[in-house]
């Protein structure tokens, strides 16, 4: 693939727009459910809590979330307004039920109060982070007391062997997160690698190494 091909790919993995946006989203969706229904499973949501998800994509997994206890609220944020609309209409019940909210956001501060939420997750989304630390700390003013924060990231060691990674992308792997994670008020819950066959772009199985950190506030 030429530079700006593989540079366009990263700029739809990072910001969906358009008809290609819709057809990364939807590729990005099957690529990452599993990786998704693990950071879900992994929150031990129970019945009333308030969930936030940063970067849901498309929000095809949110019919998933509401399986897993009674009366949730779901909010999500995304920086990609072609995904908030996508999301909005995928979950049109949900949202008209007032039970899923979705919003637009830069990436850096969460708008939300203080201790809003009881349980906070995000999938493949730190590799584009613009101040991970800033970011970080919003995520632990919005989340309650004793409050969980699922992060799963796909690890370093896979996700350069794709060759896009190179534009746009910070590569993270559990020691580097670690380290960003010490710098906050978060205490570790677990820490749990796995490894699955994943579909590459040119169609054939490869093995694929993410990472769930589960954090308390």
């Amino acid at each position: 693939m030429e530079k700006e091909e593989l540079q366009a790919i990263a700029s739809q993995l990072k910001h969906p727009t358009g008809e290609k946006g819709i057809e990364m989203a939807n590729m990005m969706h099957e690529t990452n459910i599993n990786m998704t229904r693990h950071s879900i499973q992994n929150l031990n949501i129970s019945a009333e809590n308030k969930i936030l998800e940063l970067g849901h994509g498309n929000a095809g997994h949110v019919e998933f979330l509401f399986e897993q206890a009674k009366n949730l609220k779901y909010y999500g944020l995304e920086m990609s307004e072609l995904m908030f609309q996508e999301a909005r209409q995928m979950n049109r019940n949900f949202v008209s039920q007032k039970q899923a909210f979705f919003s637009v956001y830069d990436g850096n501060i969460i708008p939300f109060e203080a201790a809003s939420f009881d349980k906070i997750f995000t999938v493949n989304t730190i590799y584009f982070w613009q101040n991970p630390q800033k970011l970080l700390s919003e995520i632990y003013r919005v989340l309650k007391p004793n409050g969980n924060f699922c992060l799963t990231f796909a690890e370093e060691s896979f996700m350069k062997t794709l060759p896009f990674t190179q534009f746009e992308f910070e590569l993270y792997g559990t020691g580097k997160v670690l380290k960003l994670i010490e710098k906050t008020d978060f205490r570790v819950v677990y820490t749990e690698s796995q490894t699955e066959k994943v579909k590459s772009k040119t169609g054939e199985l490869v093995d694929r190494t993410f990472t769930t950190i589960v954090l308390e506030k």
